[in-house]
């Protein structure tokens, strides 16, 4: 064999094994290109994550073994059956703990990963979308709703009601307009058409009242826009980049869930899931864990400025109508002062601290989301009952939180409470 010959059979099984190897890398960058995204620490969809806060080694300013003691205590009410909470100090999460049953009786405990109904914490949802469309020019939240081809009629001259006047319930129908009719199962577009046919509470755009079939045209706003169904752009542009896993719309989504929580009337009562509100999906059509809630919290404080940047949050949260309190007010409503609306969300100020959140209730569930801005820290509650005395825990965590004497808001001590209505009124807050 010559020299040369030899030389390059000596090379030969170098350059196989540089082959190989170059073989191995390609297939290890597929292999991590086609990886599907982690859905836990903190990761979302590729390319997003919620920020997270700076290492803090000083202690959480809330006891949660009093906090948890308390739960505890709320747990033995009669009318009770699960309960999800979670917490956030300083943009951390702290806290987060199911109580109870699925199914009264069954035995099968609520976890974090517990789907719910969020009733009109859908409402800023539908808010985030719309404002979101508004930021990229794809609609004006100034436009005269009357220019963008909904159902919706209103009373009146309604030339200058706008998107936002929608989403800050400022259209000029009595409160509630026609929820009846929607519980009744009338289809909620038809509702819409037909609004102009009642009598001005007030000039639109002038005054606050509370709306559900009329919010709801929201989510015509968004399908108009986007030409795409309202839940799969929820799912797209909110639920998916913020890694809301078990976050979806519709009673399908609910009742799908691996594990999800029943509703239940008072006494412990199994009842149906009644699905008349996940007609106004932007008005009560979410569902999630307590899990994808706290997601949602944090979202809201800044922590995905990728998907809702600060500038967003100023116009969704921001105050924009007085809301005077109509009906029987409570000593928590009367502690929370300066109430206002904003976009799909609700303002107040507790013991000199400006606070944003939002309740729901629809029947067999109630829910909750407070928060302060300042602080990064607020709660979240998702429970599976008639029972909205546990409500009154956020005021019990913000006690806490802000070092305040202890004030027993659930009225744990005393033997009985007030009586309440035994049937909430579905969808509202």
């Amino acid at each position: 064999m010559s020299k040369s010959k030899a030389g390059r059979a000596g090379r030969l099984p170098v350059v196989l094994a540089l082959i190989l190897v170059a073989c191995i890398a390609l297939f290890l960058a597929v292999a991590a290109y086609l990886k599907p995204p982690s859905r836990s620490g903190g990761e979302a969809s590729p390319g997003i994550k919620l920020l997270e806060p700076p290492a803090d080694a000083s202690p959480a300013r809330v006891d949660y073994r009093r906090l948890d003691a308390r739960i505890t205590a709320l747990m033995q009410d009669p009318d009770m059956v699960g309960l999800a909470v979670g917490t956030v100090e300083r943009g951390r999460v702290r806290f987060v703990k199911g109580y109870g049953e699925t199914v009264a009786g069954s035995g099968v405990p609520i976890t974090p990963d517990t789907v719910f109904r969020w009733a009109s914490l859908s409402k800023s949802v539908a808010a985030a979308l719309v404002a979101g469309l508004a930021d990229e020019g794809k609609l004006s939240l100034d436009a005269p709703v009357a220019s963008l081809h909904t159902t919706l009629t209103l009373p009146g001259d309604t030339r200058n009601v706008t998107v936002a006047d929608v989403l800050s319930h400022r259209l000029g129908l009595v409160r509630n307009a026609w929820d009846d009719r929607l519980e009744a199962g009338e289809d909620p577009k038809t509702l819409r058409s037909e609004l102009g046919t009642l009598a001005p509470f007030c000039p639109p755009a002038t005054c606050y009242a509370y709306q559900n079939v009329a919010f709801d045209t929201a989510s015509e706003i968004v399908e108009g826009a986007t030409a795409r169904d309202y839940a799969s752009v929820a799912r797209a542009r909110l639920f998916g980049p913020l890694g809301m896993t078990n976050a979806s719309i519709g009673r399908a989504g609910l009742q799908g869930a691996g594990r999800w929580a029943q509703p239940h009337h008072r006494g412990r009562v199994p009842a149906r899931v009644d699905d008349n509100y996940y007609h106004v999906p932007a008005a009560g059509g979410v569902n999630s864990s307590i899990n994808d809630l706290l997601r949602w919290m944090r979202a809201q404080m800044g922590d995905a400025p990728a998907v809702l940047s600060p500038k967003l949050l100023d116009i969704m949260h921001r105050p924009r109508v007085s809301t005077p309190p109509h009906g029987r007010r409570g000593p928590m409503d009367r502690a929370l002062t300066n109430a206002a609306y904003g976009l799909g969300w609700r303002s107040y100020t507790y013991a000199g601290h400006s606070l944003v959140g939002h309740r729901g209730s629809v029947d067999g569930y109630g829910s909750l989301i407070l928060f302060d801005p300042a602080e990064r820290s607020g709660i979240v509650m998702l429970w599976n009952s008639n029972q909205f005395k546990a409500a009154r825990l956020q005021l019990e965590f913000f006690d806490l939180l802000y070092g305040l004497p202890q004030t027993d808001w659930l009225e744990l001590q005393k033997p009985e409470e007030v009586a309440h209505p035994s049937q909430p009124v579905p969808g509202t807050d």
